[in-house]
């Protein structure tokens, strides 16, 4: 596979997180093709697992984004861990991680590492003035 078509991470997560995500990253970058989106509704947790696995393989990712600490797919993606030495998992993936991991020029561990430093950079609280 060669580096312009190869997929260097997964996105999965509920409803269209993972499709939405990454449209707004091919939006602002043009690299949504280094993401893979991975949907799963109707699902259960077992066959999410069977997913994430069969699109390692295919597409050669060694990261695994996904939405939520204790989502479905961020289980089936600990579980699958256990199997797949050398996979990362980034759980609370958000549109300021997936820019920096895209844009990175690094390996895509210590990317994904560097995207989730950029990501709590990142998130701010605003308020009027009183």
């Amino acid at each position: 596979m060669s580096e312009s078509t190869a997929k260097h991470a997964l996105v999965a997560g509920h409803g269209d997180f993972a499709a939405g995500l990454i449209s707004a990253v091919e939006a602002v970058t043009g690299r949504g093709d280094r993401l893979d989106p991975i949907e799963v509704k109707g699902l259960c947790g077992e066959d999410i697992q069977l997913l994430l696995r069969e699109r390692l393989k295919v597409n050669g990712a060694t990261i695994i984004f996904t939405d939520l600490q204790a989502g479905s797919c961020t289980m089936a993606a600990r579980r699958l861990l256990r199997e797949m030495p050398g996979v990362l998992l980034v759980s609370g993936a958000n549109l300021p991680m997936l820019l920096d991991f895209v844009m990175s020029s690094a390996e895509p561990q210590e990317a994904a590492r560097a995207a989730v430093e950029r990501a709590r950079a990142a998130i701010s609280v605003y308020e009027a003035p009183k």
